[in-house]
Order: structure tokens, then sequence, then C-alpha cells
């Protein structure tokens, strides 16, 4: 079971991101703020729970949290600023919708402070704490109900499956049919080829 939250502060977020490490698609971030007495044996770090387990639990996390928040930050913003910082900036986006936060939790090890709120980053904090595990599991099934809906717009490159992750077909499609306006043009798109005649 993990644990509630990180401090002693009521109003304590956590937040975490999906699709950091995409070729396409926007990186998603949410930010919850569970209820003191929140119990759920189900609530893990998103990665380590199946598609199912994960649609299970947003429903519930959307009802019983006293606030929560989910943004998108999209390719042309990430090329502009890059992806860590894109990632920052959907979670501040996330957090910003909360009525009230004391302290933030952070998954990972890179943060900006934000409206002055005390912050602690803790790498695999989604595994750790409630709050961010809460969090994980929003970004990542907002994101994936995202690329699902974009995967009919263009089904060749299979996003309803990779969810924009490299993939051998997703490079494979891209080499064929050249990227997409979801495409992060600042990735890079194609694996490194082996150099020829050596």
């Amino acid at each position: 079971m993990l644990e509630l939250k990180f401090s002693d502060f009521e109003f304590e977020c956590g937040t975490d991101e999906a699709g950091r490490g995409c070729l396409a698609g926007p990186v998603t971030a949410a930010a919850v703020i569970l209820p003191l007495d929140f119990k759920n044996t189900l609530l893990n770090d998103s990665k380590q729970l199946s598609h199912k387990k994960r649609e299970l639990l947003k429903p519930v996390i959307e009802s019983e949290a006293v606030f929560y928040g989910v943004s998108n930050v999209f390719p042309e913003k990430i090329d502009e600023i890059n992806i860590l910082n894109a990632s920052i900036l959907a979670m501040h986006n996330s957090i910003s919708q909360l009525k009230k936060v004391e302290f933030i939790c952070v998954d990972g090890n890179r943060f900006k402070a934000f409206n002055l709120i005390p912050h602690q980053t803790i790498i695999r904090g989604d595994g750790k704490y409630q709050n961010i595990a809460a969090a994980s599991v929003l970004a990542k099934t907002y994101r994936d109900a995202y690329m699902e809906k974009i995967d009919k717009e263009f089904p060749m490159y299979n996003w309803k499956q990779n969810k924009g992750y490299p993939t051998k077909e997703h490079r494979m499609a891209i080499k064929k049919y050249g990227p997409t306006k979801y495409h992060r043009m600042s990735f890079r798109l194609l694996a490194k080829s082996a150099p020829i005649g050596f």
C-alpha cells in the first residue's frame, strides 16, 4: 500500500506526466489532491497497471479527489521550449486548476517552483505516494484517449496501439509516410542508420 502523501499539509497535491518519451502527441500532466481518508489498494504507478485497471481507477480518482487538474502541452510548444520545460509547464498548468494547494509532491527529479508553493521532487514517486500515483493514472488515461482520437485521422501510425511511443512500427510508418502535424519535429523521428560502406 502506498503512502497517502509526503508532507503534513492537508492540501498536498501529487503531480506527474505521461508521454515524455513519445515521438507524437502531447505531453500530458495531472495534479491530484486526495482526501485524508482515501484508500485504494489497486492504486499504483500507472506503468505497473494494466489498461483495464487504469480505466477502472480513473472515475474513482475523479469522483473522490478533493481537486484534480489535467493539462496537455502540444508538439509545437514542446519543439519551442524542449520536452523537460514542456513537462514542467504541463504540471504547472494542471496545478493551476486546483482551487487550493499548500504543497506540491512531484514525480521525478526536476521541477521549477510554482507560485512560491513549497515542493518536493521524488524519484519514482508514483510508486511511493498515492497522490502522485493518482496523477500518473489521470495523465496516462487522458493522454491515451487523445492518442486514440487522433489515430482516426492518421491510422497508418497505429497510435491507438503505440500511443506515439518510438516503436519499430511507428518509426517505419514515419519513414514511409513522413511526419504529421502531431509529430515532435525536435525529436529524432527515425533511428540513426548505420554508416554505409564501412
